[in-house]
């Protein structure tokens, strides 16, 4: 495993809780996939948390507008 792969594993457990590790590794090699997409879809979250909306609304409301392109890192 590489650092950067180490560092992003500890940030999603800490920000998701308790994740299975078999689930976590699935994460991060749909990231590693794609990891400009992550990058834009963690963006544009914050964008929509920074106007107000919670957290949850705006995760959702994000990852739907490119629920496309995830379909297609997935497969």
């Amino acid at each position: 495993m590489s650092l950067k792969n180490f560092f992003l594993k500890k940030m999603i457990k800490s920000q998701a809780g308790d994740i299975p590790e078999g689930e976590l590794d699935k994460i991060l090699d749909i990231v590693e996939k794609n990891p400009e997409l992550f990058q834009k879809i963690a963006a544009e979250i914050q964008a929509e948390i920074s106007s107000g909306k919670d957290q949850m609304t705006a995760s959702m409301e994000i990852m739907k507008k490119y629920e496309e392109e995830l379909k297609q890192i997935k497969n």
